[in-house]
């Protein structure tokens, strides 16, 4: 099952490697990962999606909560929340591709940010999913180049994720 963790970690050098090579001595792949600095400059964020079962995940909590970097941390899917993922998508667009691309980005709500006489360069955020339906949505041979943010996450209503 797909797992989003969201980690408060100190600001400061090696925390984002003590946290990383956590996953990797255990053989854990990190599908996703963003990491920035949160309202308090001796804080960051860091949300990662992976792939586990609860028993892994259960595992893989226990542990980051030993690393003394750790200040908090939550695993957003056990409960409701709100998840976004930025693509920045360069397409080749050419004659009537054009338009093709145009109503194809429009349907997704993406936002064309660059245009030059043969490519589109298109902004679209959402869910995985979405972005996944969007890749799948449009000829393959027409992407020239993608780029992705990872997932960021926050959970709904008044449970937040501080010190």
């Amino acid at each position: 099952m797909r797992r989003i963790i969201s980690v408060l970690i100190e600001n400061e050098p090696g925390a984002l490697s003590r946290v990383i090579g956590l996953f990797a001595q255990r053989n854990y792949n990190i599908e996703t990962l963003t990491v920035a600095p949160t309202e308090d400059p001796t804080l960051s964020r860091l949300t990662l999606s992976t792939l586990a079962s609860d028993e892994q995940v259960e595992q893989i909590t226990k542990q980051l909560n030993k690393l003394i970097e750790v200040v908090k941390l939550v695993d957003l899917t056990e409960g409701e929340h709100i998840e976004r993922e930025l693509m920045l998508i360069k397409l080749k667009a050419t004659g009537a591709q054009r338009a093709e691309v145009k109503r194809t980005s429009d349907i997704f709500r993406g936002q064309i940010v660059d245009v030059t006489q043969g490519t589109y360069t298109i902004q679209l955020s959402g869910t995985t999913e979405k972005l996944d339906a969007f890749l799948r949505a449009i000829p393959e041979s027409s992407v020239m180049e993608v780029v992705r943010s990872g997932v960021s996450g926050i959970s709904r209503g008044e449970k937040v994720l501080t010190t």
